[in-house]
Formats: C-alpha cells, structure tokens, sequence
C-alpha cells in the first residue's frame, strides 16, 4: 500500500501502533479497551469530530493484519468499522474511546432471531445486526446467547437472540454495504497477519532447529515448502491491495476475492507451519493452533466452503455482462 494522508503511510503507522497493541496483550481483559483507544487505535478511521483520527481504510488494513499476527483477542476490525459508519452520533464517540464493545453479526438478521459469527460477541455491548434492507445496532447487554465450540472449544463462538433487543441507531442499505465490503476487507487483512506469524515461526523453526548436523532448513523439501508459503503471502497482501483501489471505472472493488484468497492461503500457510514445526504446533509454546482457529472461524463466518462459488458465480455474471 502506497497511499499516505499528510505524508503519513500506513505502514509508518502500524508500526507505532503494533507498540499499543503489544501493550494491550499485556494488559487484564477489561484494560484492552482504553489502551487501544488512548493510542487512537479504535477511531483510526472515525471522524475527528467523534473523537477519532479521520483517516482512511488502508490506516486500518495494517491494523488488522497487526492484530492477526499478534493474535489479538479482541474485535478491533468491528470496533473500527462501527466507530467509523455511524458518525456523527454519541456511538461512535463511545467506540472511537472505548467507553463501550461493539461487534458485528457477519451472519443472519435481524428478524431471523438468533444471529451469529460475531466476533467475541460475548465482551460486546452492542451488536450490528443485518435488518430489511440495511442493518440496526442492538443493545445486546441481555440477549440470551448460546456458544458454539465446533470450530473452537477454547474460544467459543456465541449466537445472541436479538428479537427483543432495543434498536439503538440504523444505516441504509448504502452504507451497510459500505461496511460489510470494507469488513471484507479487515477480515482479509486479519488473515493475512495470522498467515505472516506462522510463516516467520515457520522460518525461524526451520532454521534453528538441526537435525543430522544439518538445520532443517538446509533441506531441498522445506525450502520448497517456505518457498510456496512465501509466495502465497505476498499474492495474499498483493490482492488486499488491489482491492483498496477503485477499478476502472472509478468504483470500488468487490473484496470478496481478496477475501477468499486469504482465508484459502493463510488456512495452507498456518497447516504447513504446523506440520514443518511437528507435534510442537499444538503446544502452548508454539500455540500455532490458535491462528488456524481464528482464520477457520472468519472463514465460516463468510460462508466457508460457499465463498468461492459465491465469488465464481459473481465473476461468471460479469464476464456475460
């Protein structure tokens, strides 16, 4: 990403901002919050008249990627998205501070009753649910909730019954699909920095660890594997950035296919670390096994397996079109 705002880039800021971060990771569950917006984190793109830093999307790409590859246990992309799509309202001001959680439901509405794949759902005051033709925030403080432990016993995932949770604020249906394109986006980016840990664990394992007075490294089949990750990293990151362009016709891009890609990718990269890294993948010191939970959940939140059909149908009308 090349684009800067007052001869700031983004990578300059994920940078300064991966400092904050590190220091939430340290920090008791409650403090996460206030040390992520003391450092402007959670109103990186809300507005300065809601408390925030008023910048662009591609400010909060390499902060998702920072909090994939630091593990973040925290809703940081859906407190940005929020924080930035209902501006000018005192909801924003309390996201962009931190004074109150948000997530949002990637699947089912409102009036479907129990909504779901929300991202710790089960810290979160308020709730972004789809509804009619665009979407409402809830006050979810006292919604029943069930968890789901299929994809992650540790970590469950939560479903909220939202039928008789009070509607907070809306957005039409521009803006909803504004949002749930740019949380494309995020969740690309969260993906891709998952995927960037366990390549550079991968890497370093590999080469320290000696086997036969030889590292394992120094082995023709590891470099191809490292080799491969590599490169499915960097088409990774390549098509997160296309997709913060506009095409050529001055809209903007569907990221579903930067989406895909880097949940297929960083699904095969964190395996092969796993795998190159051998039973010590699933240990507590080498806790790769967390990152491959994260990214099969973001994965299932948009439809699993449905994505690519999604994505190959979309791109099958174009071309007729």
């Amino acid at each position: 990403m090349s684009h800067t705002e007052d001869g700031l880039r983004p990578e300059e800021f994920a940078e300064a901002a991966e400092a904050a971060i590190q220091d939430a990771l340290t920090r008791a569950a409650e403090d996460v919050p206030g040390t992520l917006a003391a450092a402007g984190l959670l109103g990186v793109c809300a507005k300065e008249a809601d408390g925030g830093l008023g910048l662009d999307l591609d400010f909060a790409v390499p902060l998702a990627q920072v909090s994939g590859r630091l593990r973040l246990r925290f809703a940081l992309s859906e407190q940005m998205l929020l924080a930035r799509h209902l501006a000018g309202t005192t909801f924003a001001i309390a996201l962009a501070q931190g004074q109150t959680l948000a997530t949002i439901a990637w699947q089912g509405q409102r009036d479907d009753g129990w909504v779901g794949h929300a991202r710790h759902a089960q810290d979160a005051s308020w709730l972004l649910v789809r509804h009619a033709q665009g979407a409402v925030l809830l006050d979810v403080l006292n919604a029943p909730q069930k968890t789901e432990t299929t994809l992650d016993p540790e970590n469950p995932q939560t479903w909220l019954d939202v039928r008789q949770c009070p509607v907070l604020a809306e957005l039409g249906p521009d803006a909803t699909a504004a949002l749930f394109r740019e949380g494309a986006v995020l969740m690309a980016a969260t993906a891709h920095g998952a995927a960037e840990a366990a390549l550079n664990a991968a890497a370093t394992h590999t080469g320290t660890r000696v086997q036969f007075d030889r590292p394992l490294s120094a082995r023709q089949a590891v470099r191809h594997w490292l080799s491969r990750m590599k490169l499915y990293h960097e088409a990774g990151g390549t098509a997160i950035a296309r997709s913060l362009e506009r095409n050529e016709w001055g809209s903007p891009r569907d990221p579903l296919p930067a989406l895909m890609l880097n949940l297929q990718y960083a699904t095969f990269i964190i395996e092969k670390a796993i795998h190159l890294h051998g039973g010590m993948g699933f240990t507590w010191e080498v806790p790769l096994h967390h990152a491959l939970r994260e990214v099969r959940k973001i994965d299932a939140a948009w439809g699993g397996g449905a994505l690519p059909q999604s994505v190959g149908q979309r791109f099958i009308q174009t071309c007729k079109g």
